[in-house]
């Protein structure tokens, strides 16, 4: 499955696809996210929202650090999340939800 961001749909990309003999399965552009590794890099987000740091360094420093501040029961929760989010996006027929 791939969605239409335009890397995915570049030529040399369909191309790879066509040798390779792999077929692509059609993937909606408005599909729910349900990756945890979303829900993940949005807790980091949130840890650095007010730093602004100054220097690509600082930043790198930044998102190291709040790397290091998700806890394992951070991860924990998020993936046993996934019951009740697959399940609002079988509710919604495949539509937005809360998550």
């Amino acid at each position: 499955m791939r969605d239409l961001a335009p890397a995915h749909a570049a030529k040399l990309t369909k191309d790879w696809f066509t040798k390779k003999q792999l077929e692509v399965l059609a993937w909606p552009a408005n599909s729910p996210d349900l990756n945890v590794i979303e829900n993940l890099w949005a807790v980091v987000k949130r840890k650095i929202r007010d730093r602004k740091p100054t220097t690509l360094d600082q930043l790198k420093q930044n998102i190291a650090t709040a790397w290091e501040a998700v806890s394992a029961e951070t991860c924990d929760k998020l993936v046993k999340s996934m019951p009740r989010r697959l399940q609002a996006v079988i509710q919604a027929k495949g539509a937005a939800t809360k998550y």
